[in-house]
């Protein structure tokens, strides 16, 4: 044992769980804390302008490395303004560890007025974290800190929090230092993984759903291996993509809504719909399973309470994604599942009829998409804001490298994509790392520009403006008669950019970021690349029903009971 202060013991304990950076802000609460990260030499502490893009870029970090993000803040307001982002990492089952100051623990519970005082902190982010926990004095913080990473390496990750009082961080006393504990991945037993390939074997027409428990188990060659061992193609949830190459002849892409508004969406559900036996694997199914009971749903998830969640007619198998793959496939040899002939050409057929679609409905945003596919490297990440150019990318764009495609996932925060980007960018320098955001999502954390620059996190930034929230305004107008306060006022982002000290473009059409992004990702400085765009209406068929038939935009059948 050594004699520690609170926030040494908290920096060494970090150090031994690999952690290298936290990002976060200084505060009266956490000077202690900071003190014994400044003098930790394998952490560095990235200054953030804001909480919420502290949880951000946490979660761009985790999500691009695999391995967990850590924040720092305040306590209070500081930590309610990082609830976004823990929203959002929840959402994405994305393991970030939020370490929080708090009041001094004479005056806990008494609501006195103490500076940042909330009562119950912990409880005001307790939908939006998995585990919990106060160290009050220096002693308690590894355990806690131990216990943090276990729990985030564990089962499903989500993000997890930490509190210390301010006094914990400065006072001394012997403290014991834990090994970051062992964590044994979880694995059906043989005789569920024997019954599971016999079902799959005999299917007709089987398929795989993967979701974004395989990127989170590191799964995707695991998966890779088993569509190519069994001949069994691939549909990703947008979670999912890129857990299979999208280049790959057994994958049909990630192109699924039930609604079914376009036509190729329409095109993969019925391949879902006449699958016989479903694959799941990491999904929630958040839009169900189109076979349902008509087929058998085989589900591998880390998470037991999704296991049985979405049918009846279902096997579970309660596992980490990779693990359960590999443990699986000696199995399905056995079974006799390698032996169905490749599906490789219906899926072809099927992708050929996407694309079709695609062209002749001639929207604008496919040139445009198509355009950024063109001038990125394939290995490139991008991370996608809320933006009607962020929706069709969910769908259509390629994504061919693991873990490269990032969005919000079912929270849909605006404003979210660029201090997640920054995070990605701290997490693979050496790699390129694209925003895509709107003008009124960007706005939300642009002061993270000062961040970028400071800290030489060279992310490129395309900012979409039409000087509104667009799909608002269209909504409002085509739902409830005219759009009604979402005009917004913006500054030249040029102008703006060049104001931090980064790299400011323009762009006179949106087809110009053919050469714009290139040209943007040669410089080795921050730049925003600002893009005028008129409306981009959604995409409809008219043999269809009307897009607007939501909860949002009329009351709904057996809603309001007499």
């Amino acid at each position: 044992m050594a004699r520690l202060s609170g926030g040494e013991a908290l920096a060494q304990s970090l150090a031994r769980e690999g952690v290298e950076v936290v990002f976060g802000i200084p505060g009266i609460q956490t000077y202690g804390i900071v003190a014994g990260l400044r003098d930790e030499p394998g952490i560095r502490l990235i200054a953030v302008r804001h909480e919420q893009a502290a949880a951000y870029m946490a979660d761009g970090y985790a999500r691009a490395s695999g391995k967990p993000g850590v924040a720092l803040v305040v306590p209070g307001v500081g930590l309610y303004n990082a609830a976004a982002g823990l929203a959002t990492a929840y959402a994405r089952s994305s393991p970030v560890l939020v370490i929080a100051g708090q009041i001094p623990r004479a005056a806990i519970g008494k609501n006195a007025g103490a500076v940042h005082e909330v009562l119950d902190q912990a409880d005001t982010v307790r939908a939006v974290t998995k585990w919990r926990r106060a160290a009050m004095r220096p002693r308690e913080i590894p355990a806690a800190v131990t216990e943090a990473f276990r729990q985030m390496r564990s089962g499903r990750p989500r993000p997890v929090l930490i509190e210390v009082p301010p006094e914990a961080g400065v006072e001394r006393e012997e403290v014991e230092l834990w090994d970051p504990a062992p964590v044994a991945p979880i694995v059906p037993s043989p005789d569920q993984l024997r019954e599971a390939a016999r079902v799959i074997a005999a299917a007709r027409l089987p398929l795989i759903y993967a979701g974004g428990g395989v990127a989170r188990a590191d799964a995707e060659g695991a998966l890779v291996r088993l569509a190519e061992a069994t001949n069994i193609p691939v549909v990703t949830s947008s979670g999912g993509k890129g857990t299979i190459p999208d280049s790959h002849p057994l994958s049909y892409g990630s192109c699924f809504s039930p609604r079914g508004e376009r036509q190729e969406m329409n095109q993969l559900f019925e391949v879902m719909q006449s699958a016989d036996v479903v694959i799941g694997i990491g999904a929630r199914f958040s839009l169900g399973n189109p076979a349902g009971n008509a087929s058998t749903l085989v589900n591998i998830n880390v998470d037991d309470g999704e296991l049985m969640r979405i049918q009846s007619n279902t096997i579970p198998l309660h596992g980490d994604a990779k693990a359960t793959i590999e443990a699986m496939l000696p199995y399905l040899r056995e079974a006799g599942a390698g032996d169905r002939p490749s599906p490789a050409e219906g899926v072809a057929a099927a992708r050929n009829l996407i694309a079709y679609y695609d062209i002749r409905l001639k929207e604008p945003q496919y040139p445009v998409l198509e355009a950024i596919q063109g001038s990125v490297p394939e290995d490139a990440f991008l991370v996608w804001d809320v933006t009607q150019f962020g929706y069709y990318a969910r769908t259509h764009y390629k994504v061919n490298h693991p873990k490269t495609y990032i969005d919000s996932g079912y929270q849909f925060n605006v404003g979210y994509a660029f201090p997640t980007a920054l995070g990605v960018k701290v997490a693979q320098p050496d790699r390129p790392v694209v925003c895509m955001a709107g003008d009124g999502g960007f706005l939300f954390n642009a002061s993270e520009l000062a961040t970028a620059v400071q800290h030489g996190i060279n992310v490129t930034t395309v900012v979409f403006r039409n000087d509104s929230y667009g799909n608002v305004a269209r909504d409002l107008e085509l739902a409830f008669g005219g759009a009604y306060g979402t005009d917004l006022h913006n500054p030249d982002l040029v102008r703006f950019a060049e104001s931090f000290g980064a790299v400011g473009m323009r762009a006179d059409d949106p087809m110009e970021l053919a050469t714009l992004l290139p040209a943007a990702l040669a410089r080795d400085e921050p730049v925003i690349i600002d893009v005028p765009f008129g409306e981009m209406p959604i995409p409809r068929a008219p043999q269809l029903a009307p897009l607007y038939q939501l909860p949002w935009t009329q009351p709904q059948e057996g809603l309001i009971e007499s």
